[in-house]
């Protein structure tokens, strides 16, 4: 597993100490922009009240808590910066998952671009090279072990 540099959790922490310790508004501009950039996304979110466009599905209680848990991931993931390996199990039960309820890899790709929006939007001026740089190498060490996760459910290749 990839490490990331002193400095890049330095970035890291404090960019994500920056957004507060209510990070469910932080979320939604996330999947606000995830489904901008690929709303066939929303069809993996079959809940009790319909998820047929964006607005629908951001409001749905069932969706604010799979927005809460995605944002509990990224607070584990710079929680233990110092020690990523010790998430590689959870993580690849993260990919399994999605694998199961038909997500593709390349959808990792949109999240990564929708989280680097959401820090951009966030932060602002705070939002640099370096700190952007620091949380795509994270989120590829996030994603690795997902996907080895996804792999081992079916598929063992990227779509």
């Amino acid at each position: 597993m990839e490490k990331l540099s002193e400095k890049e959790k330095g970035l890291i922490r404090d960019s994500w100490e920056s957004l507060g310790k209510n990070k469910v508004p932080h979320g939604i501009v996330m999947f606000t922009r995830l489904f901008e950039l690929d709303p066939a996304l929303l069809t993996l979110f079959s809940y009790s009240t319909n998820c047929g466009d964006a607005p629908e599905c951001l409001s749905s209680p069932e969706f604010l808590e799979h927005v809460t848990k995605v944002m509990l991931v990224i607070d584990a993931a710079v929680s233990h910066l110092d020690d990523l390996h010790t998430l590689e199990d959870f993580l690849s039960n993260l990919g399994r998952k999605h694998q199961a309820v038909g997500v593709k890899t390349q959808s990792f790709t949109v999240v990564g671009e929708s989280l680097l929006y959401m820090l951009q939007s966030s932060l602002g001026p705070a939002y640099t090279t370096p700190l952007r740089q620091a949380w795509l190498n994270m989120y590829s060490i996030v994603v690795s072990a997902m996907t080895r996760g996804w792999a081992k459910n079916g598929e063992h290749k990227s779509n």
